[in-house]
């Protein structure tokens, strides 16, 4: 298990929106999950992060808040262990003073293949991730979290839409996010804390590349024929952990430039 801290700077002013506030996000140490940790960081929240394999990625990423001025924390832990990652979350909001105000769960994987083709490993790999490790991560965080907290899934666009073949257990994974979410709203609305889906569509990371193989299939779905960048999915969320989006609760929102429409 890795770890990094910094001490308290210009990322506590008063000025900045989530200033004092700690979060926690899964799959933190590269692509959009790296951008949300950059973001938070940025607005003024003590970020803990998880990362499966990404050690130096990590890392860096923590010295590249620290740099900045603020406050980071790295923990190596596997997404589909359910005992790790509740361990995780307790460890962050004991390291940051007891809570966790914001819970981004960011972390997810992608088997695609023909229905005929997919294996049972992949199927239940899939939903370890992508569902229960949601499920697990929210049921922890709120154990440190009071009125006025912050829970937001990285979703996918395919949760609404699914334009071509092999990507149906990955689609599912992301449709019962949408049940999950509204009915933690109902669940959450009274304790003052929001729950919400971000449904990103084809995103530039080093996973799905703008000039990859797909990339031409994928912007000919779309009314904004790009892949959008971390920093737009990022900002998303950062609007979803704020002030501002105190009144948004069990809602999905597409960021995909139109693929879905």
């Amino acid at each position: 298990m890795a770890s990094n801290t910094a001490s308290s700077s210009s990322s506590s002013s008063s000025s900045l929106v989530l200033a004092g506030k700690v979060a926690f996000v899964t799959g933190g140490s590269r692509g959009i999950g790296a951008a949300i940790v950059r973001r938070l960081a940025r607005d003024g929240a003590a970020v803990a992060f998880s990362y499966s394999s990404a050690a130096a990625q990590a890392d860096e990423l923590v010295r590249a808040v620290q740099a900045e001025g603020g406050r980071a924390f790295a923990l190596k832990i596997d997404s589909a262990d359910a005992d790790a990652l509740k361990a995780g979350i307790d460890q962050a909001a004991k390291h940051f003073g007891g809570r966790i105000d914001i819970l981004v769960n960011n972390a997810g994987v992608l088997h695609l293949g023909p229905v005929d083709q997919l294996t049972l490993a992949d199927f239940d790999h899939t939903i370890a991730v992508n569902v229960r490790a949601v499920f697990v991560a929210i049921q922890a965080a709120l154990a440190h979290m009071g009125t006025g907290g912050r829970i937001v899934n990285i979703s996918s666009t395919n949760a609404e839409r699914m334009p071509f073949a092999g990507g149906s257990v990955y689609a599912m994974s992301k449709s019962a996010l949408t049940g999950l979410v509204q009915g933690l709203s109902r669940d959450l609305g009274p304790r003052g804390i929001t729950v919400n889906n971000v449904q990103p569509g084809p995103v530039d990371t080093a996973l799905n590349p703008a000039d990859g193989p797909m990339a031409a299939t994928m912007h000919g779905f779309m009314a904004i024929g790009r892949h959008g960048h971390a920093d737009e999915i990022a900002g998303m969320v950062a609007y979803l952990a704020s002030p501002e989006a105190a009144f948004v609760t069990g809602a999905g929102l597409n960021i995909d430039g139109g693929f879905a429409a």
